[in-house]
């Protein structure tokens, strides 16, 4: 994985990966295995619809092609330059009930993952060669007779050129879904995530790397984000993976990921006290006089500066700053206390389906300070003692409800994530799994 370092340094400073994949040969191999039945269907409608008629022919005496069917189809990994299909199709052609040949047809073709102008990748075939020639013969006259390769009149009707025109589509990858790649994917209601590639992939021995870069919108507007203190580089992986795919995630897309969730107001939580205002004026005198009828305690959590991700080995820590207002009125909220509330928690992170699923494990620690008071001094101790309860319960809890649909990972269309196995390492976190296409 270390070409990713040198892949993923950011020529501009304002498009920086922070976040990437390798497509490995086993990926590669799979996706043709999956292709296989879907190419020979698409072989099966092109090459056995009945040619538009001769009207020059008065008795039409044509070859037939009567079966289709994909000996082999493989895509193999070619480095620095791209991939490599190969096909074999055995064709059953007859010419009357007497007569049936069976021909073999032989497509390889040369394959790459451009970037378009959109900045959308495509398939893109450099150069494929098709060839036909017949296997076996079965005569039911003259069988001793010597027999000519009748290549040239199946050739007719067999459009090989315009196979090649469009080989790419036999594969389970047209350009429509590596498009939706790049498509936006909701977080919540009013912010989304979207991948954009930087640029074309580079191919290596460890497989197709991709380099991705994520925006965040909310309500339709793309917000900034921190600025990552150093470009997105892993270590070397000790050796090739079995996994399909490998995901991989920088720290900086974590803390942006939280940054875009604190932009949209989604971190600022209403928790709701045991206390009241009459049980508070038993250890805080001046209450009474603020609140002369009882009423239920509200915390109004707000965050103060943007929450920042940690990754260490096998360790991912969010730092959560925040305000706490807290206040009573069932019609109008009137605050009487400003905490900062410091939160250190450890997430835990995995996978579901294609999304990515981060909750808060456990809670590290909590610090309370007096911000500003209506109601006199009040002490750190005592602070801990009414509010910490409530904090250390509530604010994780909450935080787990914005996540718990997940965070969608970067994917194409009808393939889903499955053997996910989630590891944690200094500034950045792997995801290898296995590729799985989804029932239609």
């Amino acid at each position: 994985l270390s070409i990713l370092l040198s892949l993923l340094v950011p020529a501009h400073t304002t498009r920086s990966p922070d976040c990437g994949g390798i497509l490995t040969p086993s990926g590669l191999r799979y996706i043709a295995e999956v292709s296989k039945p879907h190419a020979e269907s698409v072989l099966r409608k092109d090459l056995m619809a009945p040619p538009a008629p001769d009207p020059s022919l008065v008795s039409p005496s044509r070859n037939e092609i009567i079966s289709v069917k994909v000996e082999e189809f493989s895509l193999t990994l070619i480095p620095d330059t791209g991939m490599r299909l190969s096909i074999d199709v055995d064709l059953g052609i007859t010419s009357a009930p007497s007569t049936t040949k069976e021909m073999r047809l032989s497509i390889l073709a040369e394959l790459h993952v451009d970037m378009n102008p959109e900045g959308n990748l495509e398939l893109v075939t450099s150069d494929c060669k098709p060839t036909l020639e017949e296997v076996q013969s079965t005569e039911e006259m003259d069988r001793s007779a010597p027999h000519k390769s009748s290549g040239l009149d199946v050739d007719k009707q067999i459009n090989v050129e315009k196979i090649c025109l469009e080989v790419s589509k036999l594969l389970l990858l047209p350009n429509e879904r590596l498009m939706s790649l790049a498509a936006p994917f909701p977080i919540t209601p009013s912010c989304q995530v979207q991948y954009r590639p930087l640029a074309a992939p580079m191919y290596s021995e460890q497989g197709i790397i991709i380099s991705l870069q994520t925006t965040f919108q909310v309500a339709g507007t793309v917000i900034p984000l921190p600025v990552s203190p150093v470009p997105f580089s892993m270590p070397e992986s000790a050796s090739s993976s079995p996994s399909h795919l490998t995901l991989a995630f920088s720290e900086h897309f974590y803390t942006s990921l939280f940054s875009a969730l604190e932009a949209a107001g989604a971190l600022n939580v209403s928790l709701l006290s045991s206390l009241t205002t009459a049980t508070l004026a038993e250890r805080i005198t001046q209450m009474g006089s603020l609140f002369p009828e009882d009423l239920p305690v509200v915390l109004q959590a707000v965050t103060r500066s943007s929450p920042r991700m940690v990754l260490e080995e096998d360790k991912a820590i969010l730092k959560l700053l925040l305000t706490a207002q807290i206040g009573a009125g069932s019609s109008l909220f009137q605050s009487f206390l400003s905490v900062n509330v410091d939160v250190t928690a450890r997430l835990h992170l995995s996978v579901a389906d294609r999304r990515m699923i981060i909750s808060v494990a456990a809670v590290e620690d909590i610090e309370l300070s007096l911000a500003a008071s209506d109601v006199g001094p009040v002490l750190a101790a005592l602070l801990e003692e009414l509010f910490l309860p409530t904090i250390r319960e509530e604010v994780p809890a909450q935080i787990n409800v914005v996540l718990r649909q997940g965070v969608f990972l970067p994917h194409i269309a009808s393939f889903t994530y499955t053997d996910v196995n989630v590891t944690i390492h200094k500034d950045y976190v792997l995801i290898p799994c296995n590729l799985q296409q989804e029932a239609r």
